[in-house]
């Protein structure tokens, strides 16, 4: 069909993701982080709001006592610093529950991850025309009923705790001071772990969708795909032309080599090895060349034209092929198995008997 050819149907290749993480193109919701921080903050007042308030009213305290009594710039100082030492003691712990909660959400999203690409300006950011699409787009659209959906959740969720506390909130004008800033402390608690509770479900809903859609923006069209598999494995018309130079030049060796054979040892279809032995020159005999199925057809050919014995030894062939490489002695343990090939050839051939015998003692 037209066009079927640009339609983003195929999954994301591994490259293709890992690419899209070094630019920093992750799946990652910032509501949820939000939510998180929120629920740590919530979490750390619950366990060191005492301890802060009652920081904090002790410097109001000091700060009504020491007032009265200070008459300069020079005692003040030293006093702020006493305080705000004393303050950060309490409020450091709190601000490191903040950061390890945001830290664990944005882990939890896109684990560990460190980009410099997303800061780097793109000029098709600031083209406007870019911007209006981005603004009138189906995802911008979603984004903000998304956005007037939570609004719409988040306010009924307060609606409901705060109406269902009317008659606390009535009685406060009864209680003291401290009976009141107790009733408020209990109500923004309620109210707090309420509203995380919810924006963390709609959150995790966001970073689900979220995911949803990086998945879908990393689809690939078949063509780049077959691209892709280009890029990593090589054209194959590349590949199909090294193949076929690669096979020349072995074609080429095997011309040159296998003449100069006394004997092919074959699987006897599959594989094919020439062997040669000179008792005057050569410690051993020595494999000038091998090779399996259409090498092979071709070695047992040359070996033909230069009426080269063919001998068929399948257990010996298999072995050889695997043990020694062209060029390569034949190693001991094929001794006795290549010497009576040899000696056989040598009778073939009529070679003479001291040619024979030298190559028994050799053995």
């Amino acid at each position: 069909m037209p066009g079927e050819k640009d339609e983003k149907t195929e999954p994301p290749t591994p490259k293709r993701r890992t690419e899209a993480r070094r630019r920093g193109q992750v799946a990652r919701s910032q509501d949820l982080s939000a939510a998180v921080m929120l629920l740590g903050g919530l979490l750390g007042l619950k366990f060191l709001g005492p301890r802060i308030w009652e920081r904090l009213l002790e410097v109001m305290r000091s700060a009504h006592v020491v007032g009265g009594d200070m008459t300069s710039v020079d005692e003040l100082v030293p006093w702020v610093n006493s305080v705000a030492v004393a303050v950060m003691k309490d409020l450091v712990p709190f601000m490191l529950v903040l950061m390890v909660a945001g830290l664990a959400a944005l882990y939890a999203q896109t684990g560990w991850l460190i980009t410099w690409e997303t800061m780097i300006p793109k000029l098709d950011k600031l083209n406007p025309i870019n911007g209006v699409k981005r603004i009138f787009s189906l995802r911008s659209l979603m984004t903000a009923l998304t956005n007037i959906g939570k609004v719409i959740v988040v306010s009924a969720v307060a609606y409901l705790t705060l109406s269902g506390s009317a008659k606390e909130i009535i009685c406060a004008l009864t209680l003291g001071f401290r009976g009141v800033f107790a009733l408020e402390a209990m109500l923004v608690a309620r109210l707090g772990f309420r509203l995380a509770a919810v924006l963390l479900i709609l959150a995790l809903l966001d970073f689900a969708y979220q995911r949803y859609q990086h998945e879908r923006d990393l689809k690939m069209t078949k063509e780049e795909v077959k691209d892709e598999m280009r890029s990593m494995e090589g054209d194959p018309v590349v590949k199909r032309r090294r193949r076929e130079v690669q096979l020349k030049l072995a074609m080429q060796r095997l011309r040159k080599d296998v003449p100069g054979a006394d004997v092919i040892v074959t699987n006897p279809t599959h594989l094919s090895i020439a062997i040669r032995y000179d008792a005057d020159t050569m410690v051993a005999p020595k494999v000038v060349a091998k090779g399996a199925d259409y090498l092979a057809i071709r070695i047992r050919q040359i070996a033909q034209e230069h009426g080269i014995p063919i001998v068929e030894r399948k257990a010996l062939a298999r072995l050889m092929y695997d043990d020694v490489e062209v060029g390569q002695y034949v190693p001991e343990k094929f001794y006795q198995a290549i010497a009576e090939i040899l000696a056989y050839v040598y009778e073939l051939a009529g070679r003479s008997v001291a040619a024979r015998e030298g190559l028994v003692g050799a053995y």
